[in-house]
């Protein structure tokens, strides 16, 4: 998991310092309640939206009826989930947005209207179509589009700025004042879910500052309108905040099982559906367990979920529970070539398979605590490091990016470790921070290359479960 503390916040925008790793006991074996999750939600669609006009912080576009009737649907998928406080953006697409919500969810709050949820400042675009801008200023949208971090513009008076650095700055005063006035629930002391409805941009910076990362990773994050992201957030013996990301860019509520794909090729990432190891908390690792009853049933969720995404090709790790999760997939799509990898089978527990932790606990007590504090210092007895699992995970996802045509999507379903170091390493983090991620039994994350395998990876959705039951994830965390 990723680790901030309040000082960390206070500091450097966008910091490169590396990330933590969650306690094993705590998000990444769901022994206990989420202490503070935060949910965050985009405006609607808007005037601006359906024009591609930049559309900024300025008060210019309003919400379209379409947009309405997604934030309607984003309060009716978060019906059953009771919120503690609602902030957002005082812009009138996010304002009307939020309204709508929480009129759909039924539950009566007041929300705070909060400046440090504005959009990104882009005054002097703002109203302008995207394609006038690529016409009139064609150096600085080519920077706006490939190193966004470096953009520099001018306001009114000459005076030269930063729009994303600036942007990442009110991200952390944001997230510093939310973790104040949610003290309590971080400590623990009483479980709270918070609702945050704002922009693209600013959503995508708080994501970034909550996991560590810096302004040079905007691009690797999507967030489409009114789709429903969740953080879970925590604090540690050291007072330290840690972070992990539920779930990214949900969007199947609003009628769409994925969010659109653009150019380029497309993976969908899908871990195994549930065995019988997961459901009592083992360490699996390399023994071939089988997927249980709940595991072919998520298996067959998720086929029906994807039935209507077009797939040319897929891949599995070489043992019985991914593989028997990608033949249930592939059911809906006839033809499709499966072909099976070693460089995607778990983690190698070693000596550690099959046992409870408590049993770990009774002879490695020392090598268990690491595993739960830093995970990537572990050498598992008769087994693997993480960084062992890492090299070959993503040797083997880069490959098959690579084997892809630009209009071809490919179906990966591996593991719980595989998949968190492959998506730790898309978004720039390390292997330390493996428990920032989260991965349920059967849930869908897709990943987009819009300049082809060579270019930057975009994280357009992660571990999607509403084909399971509903936002959060529910499915049996077990152990890793």
């Amino acid at each position: 998991m990723a680790r901030f503390s309040l000082a960390i916040l206070q500091g450097v925008a966008g910091s490169d310092k590396p990330p933590g790793a969650l306690p094993y006991d705590g998000f990444a074996c769901g022994a206990r309640p989420v202490p503070l999750r935060i949910v965050l939600v985009r405006h609607g669609l808007s005037s601006f939206n359906l024009e591609q006009r930049f559309q900024g912080r300025d008060d210019l576009s309003s919400l379209l009826e379409e947009g309405a009737r997604q934030a309607r649907a984003a309060g009716r998928a978060l019906a059953d989930l009771p919120l503690s406080a609602v902030y957002s953006s005082p812009l009138s697409r996010a304002r009307d947005t939020t309204h709508l919500l929480l009129e759909a969810h039924g539950q009566p709050l007041t929300p705070t209207f909060d400046d440090n949820l504005l959009e990104i400042d882009l005054a002097p675009w703002s109203g302008l179509r995207r394609s006038e801008v690529r016409e009139r200023h064609p150096q600085q949208e080519r920077i706006w589009r490939q190193t966004p971090e470096t953009l520099e513009l001018q306001r009114q008076d000459g005076t030269p700025y930063r729009p994303l650095p600036e942007l990442m700055a009110q991200a952390q005063r944001f997230l510093v004042q939310l973790l104040e006035g949610h003290r309590e629930a971080l400590d623990g002391a009483n479980a709270a879910t918070v609702l945050v409805v704002a922009h693209n941009a600013i959503l995508r910076c708080l994501m970034l500052q909550a996991l560590g990362l810096p302004a040079s990773h905007f691009r690797r994050l999507r967030l489409d309108n009114a789709s429903i992201s969740v953080l879970n957030l925590e604090r540690d013996r050291h007072g330290r905040c840690q972070v992990q990301i539920e779930s990214l860019n949900g969007s199947s509520h609003l009628g769409e099982a994925l969010p659109p794909a653009g150019s380029g090729p497309r993976l969908l990432l899908v871990r195994h559906g549930e065995t019988d190891w997961n459901r009592e908390g083992r360490f699996q690792g390399q023994i071939d367990i089988p997927l249980n009853a709940n595991g072919l049933t998520q298996a067959e969720a998720a086929r029906r979920f994807l039935a209507s995404v077009p797939i040319q090709r897929a891949y599995t790790s070489s043992m019985a529970r991914p593989r028997q999760t990608a033949e249930r997939i592939l059911l809906d799509h006839p033809g499709v070539p499966l072909t099976s990898t070693t460089g995607l089978v778990e983690i190698g527990h070693g000596l550690w398979e099959g046992q409870l932790e408590q049993e770990i606990a009774a002879t490695w007590p020392e090598l268990l605590g690491d595993w739960k504090r830093q995970p990537h210092t572990v050498q598992m007895p008769e087994g693997e490091t993480l960084q062992e699992v890492w090299d070959r995970s993503l040797t083997t996802w880069d490959r098959i990016a690579r084997s892809l045509d630009p209009s071809e999507t490919a179906l990966v379903v591996a593991h719980d470790a595989v998949n968190k170091t492959i998506l730790c390493g898309l978004l720039g983090l390390g292997p330390e921070a493996i428990w920032a991620i989260k991965q349920g039994n059967g849930a869908v994350t897709v990943v987009d290359y819009p300049q082809g395998a060579d270019g930057p990876p975009v994280l357009t959705a992660m571990n999607l479960t509403a084909h399971l039951g509903g936002v959060l994830d529910r499915t049996a965390a077990g152990a890793l």
